[in-house]
């Protein structure tokens, strides 16, 4: 059995919603500082709906990154998203894992 949605880079995801005629939005780890618990180049894709897939942080501000997705495609302006444990937002939505994650988020069209 193959296909399932584990086995899917993102941006493979991101690519059959966008062809499936779905909004969809990208984020990106552009920058990681200490103790980040992803990766630079590690993406979430997120459609209108709120689905995603992939991940930005490890769950610690998933959360916020997809609100900040939404707000991009219904936009249609990209945003730059910062945080780390000197940032109130950070601690609000559980990065205190003592580093900073730049994430960058932007619409695919």
């Amino acid at each position: 059995m193959t296909g399932t949605s584990f086995d899917l880079d993102p941006l493979m995801m991101a690519e059959a919603w966008r062809k499936a005629g779905r909004d969809v939005a990208v984020a990106t780890v552009i920058e990681t500082w200490g103790s980040a618990p992803r990766p630079a180049g590690s993406h979430l894709v997120v459609d209108r709906d709120g689905n995603f897939e992939g991940s930005v942080s490890g769950g610690c501000v998933e959360g916020a990154v997809i609100a900040e997705a939404l707000d991009v495609i219904a936009e249609g302006k990209a945003k730059m998203l910062e945080f780390g444990v000197a940032d109130e937002t950070a601690w609000r939505v559980g990065l205190s894992c003592g580093g900073r994650i730049r994430v960058y988020v932007e619409r695919l069209d």
